[in-house]
C-alpha cells in the first residue's frame, strides 16, 4: 500500500464505502462523511490530495474548496472533484477538468481513478 493519504468527501455512505473499497488497497484512506468538517479534517491530517463530491446538501464541493483556500495549510493540497454530474467519456471529453478543477467521474472504473489520482499528485512533485 502506498503511503499516499487522500481525503475522500462526500455525504453519500455508500459512496465512500465503494471508495474504501476500490482505493484502499492502493492508498490511506480518510473518509469525511460531513462536508462541513472538511476543512478541519483536512487542517489535522494533510492529506496529499482532496476528492470531493461536488453535489451535496448544506456545504457544496466549491464551499469546501473555498474554505481550504482560505488556510495557508490546506490551500496547495491537490483538489479533485468527483462526481456523478458526468460520466467517464463526459470527463474525457471535458480533459479531465470538471467545474474548473480536475474531476473524475464516480462512475469512473478503478484504472482510470487511479490514472487521475496519480496525474494530480505527479503535478505536485
Amino acid at each position: 500500500m502506498s503511503t499516499t493519504r487522500i481525503l475522500a468527501i462526500d455525504d453519500d455512505e455508500m459512496v465512500l464505502n465503494y471508495l474504501h473499497r476500490m482505493l484502499g488497497q492502493s492508498y490511506q484512506l480518510i473518509l469525511c462523511g460531513e462536508p462541513q468538517v472538511a476543512a478541519q479534517i483536512a487542517k489535522a491530517e494533510l492529506p496529499d490530495l482532496i476528492l470531493c463530491d461536488i453535489d451535496m446538501p448544506e456545504m457544496d464541493g466549491g464551499s469546501v474548496l473555498a474554505a481550504l483556500a482560505e488556510d495557508s495549510r490546506t490551500a496547495n493540497i491537490p483538489f479533485v472533484y468527483l462526481t456523478s454530474i458526468v460520466s467517464p467519456s463526459e470527463v474525457a471529453d471535458l480533459n479531465g477538468i470538471v467545474g474548473g478543477r480536475p474531476g473524475i467521474s464516480k462512475r469512473a472504473s478503478l484504472e482510470e481513478m487511479i490514472a487521475a489520482i496519480e496525474a494530480n499528485l505527479a503535478k505536485t512533485k
